[in-house]
């Protein structure tokens, strides 16, 4: 069984969970439109592909999926996939199954006003967001919301481009450089990340590792540590089953006041994995065992609650 990894620029921990997992079984593939991604070279082999916005890029996916006789592929970035759900049956008719959710939930996560929209319309407690300044005006001058607020990309990720606000003449200035931008509130509390697993045959939330985040670096967690709340869990469970995600997703929450807020959902490995790798939460595992045809037992809360997560960084050197 051979899994092809994509766009696994720097994620050198996740491809090396997947070689350990198919040691004996099946090797890993790597892409990224990049040699100078050091996740490739842990590969068992890799290929050097176009971007996602070219037009060969489809189809020389397909071929590495042919040429290597792929059974699962997966994305690590937000864009890509999109592109991998929308062409889903190109990919199952060669025997090859996407690993992630429906390109309607992939475009709706990577939108974080539909997100944002979403959430209210179904009753789930998140920041409040605005798309235009003017209904953001309104609500400071009715007390339902204060400075300071964050503006940042209604599309985007890690972080880039997020920016702290605290007076009208500042909002004024970033939205006249870029319209394609949010105001939120400031959720003045402990920042929550959730690693999920949705087992892809049954559909059932079959493994929920949650921790709070210590320090940030570049929009992910650099310092973290894993915490245990059946409410939270109840929480994660009736979100992932009404909104209907499938395979490994992030969610990103706030915990406020006594009270939960879902931010955001990455449907694919979140930048922060390997802290519920390394606690026993193998979702490497468990995407194996559903390629395999096999239904995964629900792990959800099976770890220990206390462990902390630091991160490091190493070198990968290479000779072109």
């Amino acid at each position: 069984m051979n899994i092809l990894i994509l766009s696994c620029g720097t994620r050198n921990s996740i491809v090396k969970y997947f070689k350990n997992e198919l040691s004996s079984i099946g090797r890993v593939i790597a892409a990224d439109c990049s040699n100078l991604a050091p996740a490739l070279y842990d590969a068992d082999k890799y290929y050097i592909i176009p971007k996602i916005n070219d037009g060969d890029y489809l189809d020389v996916v397909l071929n590495i999926c042919t040429n290597e006789s792929i059974k699962g592929v997966l994305s690590l970035v937000d864009p890509e996939l999109s592109i991998l759900s929308l062409n889903q049956e190109k990919f199952s008719q060669i025997g090859v199954k996407v690993i992630g959710s429906s390109y309607e939930l992939c475009e709706m996560a990577l939108n974080k006003w539909k997100m944002f929209q979403w959430l209210s319309n179904h009753g789930y407690k998140t920041a409040r967001s605005f798309n235009s300044k003017e209904t953001f005006y309104a609500s400071i001058s009715n007390n339902e919301v204060e400075y300071p607020v964050i503006v940042k990309p209604t599309h985007g990720s890690a972080s880039a481009s997020v920016k702290k606000v605290y007076n009208k003449e500042m909002i004024e200035l970033i939205l006249s450089n870029d319209a394609n931008l949010m105001i939120q509130e400031f959720m003045n509390g402990n920042d929550i990340d959730a690693d999920c697993y949705i087992d892809m045959i049954s559909g059932e939330v079959v493994s929920i590792f949650t921790k709070r985040k210590i320090n940030m670096r570049a929009g992910e967690a650099d310092k973290s540590v894993s915490i245990k709340d059946p409410a939270l869990f109840d929480l994660l469970n009736r979100f992932i089953h009404e909104c209907g995600f499938s395979g490994q997703i992030d969610v990103d929450l706030f915990y406020v006041n006594g009270e939960y807020y879902i931010s955001e959902v990455n449907p694919r490995f979140g930048g922060v994995y390997p802290h519920a790798h390394e606690c026993g939460v193998n979702s490497v595992a468990m995407i194996i065992n559903n390629l395999m045809g096999n239904v995964n037992k629900n792990q959800v809360g099976n770890y220990d609650e206390g462990v902390y997560m630091m991160k490091y960084n190493s070198t990968k050197i290479m000779k072109f």
